[in-house]
């Protein structure tokens, strides 16, 4: 009954505002986060669906103790999750009305025309919330490598399909096969769904599971070996993670975070992925000395504010109004933004930043940008990337375009907004190695049999 009960007390406190779903499942103290995590992203999910077969079933009104979440969560369990494995003493009230919910759902099914239990968030209200996305894995390359990786999921029944050409292959993208992502290394992509949680290179740290468009900032951040990068806002982790396999672990990265329940997370996280460059400071980037001289070697930062999350498919599920968020919240957020960038680009020895969030909204992107860099005059100047990314910077000022933009429908990602500054007189802002043509990896079967290394350990 714990589970349930802390889902229904994170979507009760959803709807009242009182935070995104990470701070309240967190701020929870339920043990398996993971666990209640997902609970309430799939409650949500079905939010429409549930509120309609409670509501033709009569639930609440047989049921007058029963709160609304609850009831929400019990039913979700009952007709879509795993079944009640627990439930206290609503298990048997849930039971004496089991034969009427489950009939109702099947008269919504029958009326909406659909069969399976995923399609009636396509036919539904607040269709098109839940678009499907390709599962995105990066292979860690503190671990092991993209050829192992490939060749180890091939053994398991995984049909390889070489690099991606475009989109739509991997729109049709179905069963177990998989690509080579057209653009970025070491980023393999699955069909949506594709679930990696339980598997045994994703729990030993070899995959992360990863956005593509979340890979955008540490790729073209592209620190070489041995330099010293900040990840000012820093947790969960994954890009922190990502910056420290480009290092390849040689250099040192300063994470800085404000949330002392993600650090731990994301500590754990580090550990699992074999980070060992990373010192964590639970501290505001905001209250950090450029002139301090732990940072005078630090010429790569890596910015990912707070932000609104209008652009996380997933935020869409957890907080509805997340995609329509009031002006006021956007001054408020834009504010915050502009006075972490302009600080970022004060560290003496900085040469390159990359800007990024999971925002759709022009106040926390293009604008952001554009007032830093008219305060700077001059001093760093945006740097046009990886040019065959198909959707741009809106045009609200000169060298937007330079700026890359991520959404469902033009990248089938999340949607995201990157921007890449470098220090006027610096380098070339030419691309990064890491995006240069690269072979595919070697996976066909060797003439001589030899014992092939695996990328988990025994």
């Amino acid at each position: 009954m714990a589970l349930y009960g802390a889902a229904a007390a994170v979507l009760s406190g959803l709807e009242a505002h009182q935070g995104s779903l990470k701070t309240l499942v967190y701020g929870s103290r339920f043990q398996n986060v993971r666990q209640l995590y997902a609970l309430v992203c799939e409650t949500q999910r079905y939010s429409a669906v549930l509120d309609s077969v409670i509501r033709s079933a009569g639930l609440l009104q047989a049921e007058k103790k029963l709160k609304p979440h609850l009831a929400k969560v019990l039913v979700y369990e009952l007709l879509l999750g795993r079944g009640l494995r627990g439930g206290g003493r609503w298990k048997p009230v849930l039971s004496r009305h089991k034969a009427r919910l489950q009939a109702e759902f099947a008269r919504l099914k029958v009326k909406r025309c659909v069969s399976r239990n995923e399609d009636l968030l396509e036919s539904g209200p607040g269709a098109g919330q839940g678009a499907k996305l390709p599962r995105f894995v990066r292979v860690n390359t503190l671990k092991t490598n993209l050829e192992d990786a490939v060749d180890y999921l091939k053994r398991e029944g995984y049909v390889y399909q070489g690099r991606a050409s475009g989109l739509d292959e991997l729109r049709a993208l179905q069963g177990k096969r998989f690509f080579l992502d057209s653009l970025l290394p070491e980023l393999l992509v699955f069909p949506s769904g594709t679930d990696f949680h339980k598997h045994p290179l994703y729990q030993a740290g070899h995959l992360i599971l990863q956005d593509k468009a979340s890979c955008l900032p540490a790729t073209l951040l592209a620190p070489p070996p041995g330099s010293h990068v900040i990840d000012a806002c820093a947790a969960p982790g994954n890009k922190t993670s990502h910056l420290a396999a480009l290092l390849k672990n040689q250099g040192k990265i300063f994470a800085f975070d404000l949330d002392a329940g993600r650090l731990a997370t994301m500590a754990t996280l580090l550990t699992r992925a074999g980070v060992s460059c990373c010192e964590i400071a639970n501290k505001d980037f905001l209250s950090v000395s450029p002139s301090d001289p732990r940072y005078r070697q630090v010429q790569y930062i890596l910015l990912d504010p707070s932000c609104s999350g209008s652009g996380m498919v997933s935020r869409q599920l957890e907080e509805p109004s997340a995609g329509s968020s009031s002006q006021e919240r956007l001054q408020a957020l834009a504010g915050f933004q502009r006075r972490a960038l302009s600080h970022a680009l004060s560290f003496p020895a900085l040469q390159r930043l990359v800007y990024s969030t999971c925002s759709v909204c022009q106040e926390e992107n293009e604008d952001v940008v554009r007032d830093v860099l008219q305060q700077i005059e001059g001093t760093f100047r945006l740097v046009h990337v990886l040019p065959p990314w198909p959707e741009r910077g809106l045009s609200t000022f000169p060298e937007a375009e330079h700026c890359l933009r991520a959404s469902p429908e033009t990248t089938l990602t999340g949607g995201f907004f990157v921007a890449v500054l470098e220090r006027a007189g610096g380098s070339s802002g030419s691309e990064p190695q890491a995006l240069a043509e690269e072979p595919e990896p070697n996976v066909a079967p060797k003439k001589k049999k030899k014992r092939r290394r695996r990328p988990l350990t025994t």
